[in-house]
């Protein structure tokens, strides 16, 4: 009876007390990598079970915030499994809901209230930049695997484009962030926390490892870039298709350097705008590998409340997967050509998280200092009931309202873990004059795997080889280009 009216005295406490109990009850308070079962399958080459599991998923998540994650990790499988007709239903549907969401813009940090008292994890999953850079991507490959290349055009387009595009997304995003934590009623304790040199110390270590990651420009992912590149030159309708060949091959000799394939490519194209013909090549494109997960870390935040001096949060973190093939040859004839870095998708993956880092750390902060806000009033609350006599519970009433905080915190301590965990950590790449027999091995470093292939019919083909991880079967698919 104590309890009870006690927890009716007060507002405040009362949603404290129930918040605390509904989040202590929940079952939905876990991470992304916590409920994905794909990945679990994906990296022992179970395709099978993975794709069960992702339709699963995909269903049960059809119409709420985790659709468009689901839908991503779904196409990724289909396509691995050369199901491209489905594998693309399954990308326009995660594209439908991207673009729902930034036509109608639902979730802006300035309607964020829900996901201040909760976690960001609760906020619907949009998608990030190169989630709809890698999407296209795909698309445009699942297309051409399919024959029709006329549809892939737009795709690889979009892809591109798409490059350009977050480059001014993320001007804004720091610009929305900036003024909610100007405008916040807790800019005090943000300020605070911002300026702790402990807190500032903890963040700086816990992210050292984004500084050695490779500097691409922002955005930028290169292995579309070359496909983008790779596309125009052998699909050219007219010089302008060749001009913008050229440049995407000479944007790419600007990420890589000193590249013999791309010099190769560049002098084809160069050709082909003189009037030659393209001679019969054959190019390799190996996707290895898992791009790295998001996990969380926990850091402590100041606060102004002497009851709560910090607030224990958490905070996401890359984890980065080194279980993958690093190589591959192609024997011909007489000659061996080994493949080589193209793209890392670790450095694509690190360098958008490191834009969205900023942002990460400003709404946590921000969450957090609401929630140190709503103990300490509850809080003080108790104490002023305890003061005038109007509550006489012999303490209990504070231990309440600072254990019930703690079971709030936990329940809704959970960072954002969602990330695309089909996507490969690198793309690498290679390129041969098309042997007279038309025939190649693919080998593994360590010789375990190898595979004849006879090259199709085709002036330019695309021999496109698949390892999910160290050990697992290489997945070898042709593309015809020309």
């Amino acid at each position: 009876m104590i309890l009870l009216s006690w927890i009716r005295s007060d507002n405040r406490i009362r949603v404290l007390v129930l918040v605390a109990v509904l989040c202590g009850l929940a079952t939905g308070c876990t991470t992304y990598q916590q409920q994905n079962k794909v990945i679990l399958y994906w990296r022992q080459g179970n395709l099978t079970n993975a794709m069960v599991e992702a339709a699963k998923m995909t269903d049960q998540n059809a119409n709420n915030k985790d659709a468009v994650i689901w839908r991503l990790e779904q196409g990724a499988v289909l396509r691995a499994n050369g199901q491209y007709e489905e594998s693309n239903k399954a990308f326009d549907k995660a594209q439908d809901k991207i673009d729902q969401y930034s036509q109608e813009a639902k979730v802006k940090l300035g309607h964020e209230g829900g996901a201040f008292l909760s976690s960001q994890a609760e906020l619907p999953y949009e998608g990030r930049a190169y989630d709809g850079i890698m999407l296209n991507t795909y698309e445009t490959l699942n297309y051409l695997a399919m024959g029709d290349s006329d549809k892939a055009r737009p795709e690889i387009i979009r892809a591109y484009q798409r490059q350009e595009e977050a480059v001014e997304e993320n001007k804004k995003r720091i610009e929305e962030i900036q003024n909610e934590a100007e405008s916040t009623t807790n800019r005090a304790t943000v300020e605070k926390a911002q300026q702790d040199s402990s807190f500032q110390a903890a963040i700086q270590g816990d992210y050292t490892y984004l500084d050695s990651l490779k500097p691409y420009a922002d955005y930028v992912n290169p292995y579309t870039v070359y496909l983008d590149g790779l596309f125009f030159m052998a699909n050219a309708a007219d010089a302008s298709d060749l001009e913008h060949a050229h440049k995407s091959f000479e944007r790419i000799s600007t990420l890589l350097g000193d590249n013999a394939y791309i010099e190769q490519d560049l002098m084809a194209v160069d050709g082909l705008m003189n009037g030659k013909s393209l001679t019969p090549t054959t190019y390799f494109i190996f996707e290895t590998g898992c791009a790295p997960v998001r996990d969380q870390i926990r850091i402590d935040i100041p606060t102004f409340w002497p009851e709560l001096p910090y607030l224990g949060a958490a905070f996401p973190t890359l984890k980065f997967q080194n279980n993958y093939t690093p190589s591959l040859t192609v024997a011909a004839a007489a000659t061996n050509t080994t493949t080589v870095l193209l793209s890392s998708m670790d450095s694509v993956v690190g360098r958008d998280f490191r834009n969205e880092l900023p942002s990460i750390i400003t709404k946590t902060l921000i969450s957090s200092a609401i929630k140190a806000a709503a103990t300490h009033f509850a809080w003080e609350a108790t104490r002023q009931r305890q003061a005038d006599g109007s509550l006489d519970n012999g303490g209990i009433a504070g231990a309440l309202v600072l254990a019930s905080a703690s079971v709030y915190q936990v329940a809704v301590n959970i960072s954002d873990t969602r990330t695309w965990t089909t996507l490969p950590k690198e793309f690498q790449f290679c390129r041969i004059a098309t042997p007279p027999d038309r025939k190649i091995e693919l080998r593994t470093p360590d010789g375990s795997q190898k595979i004849p292939v006879t090259i199709g019919e085709g002036t330019i083909n695309l021999i496109y080889v698949k390892s999910i991880s160290l050990g697992t079967p290489l997945l070898v698919s042709q593309i015809k280009l020309k």
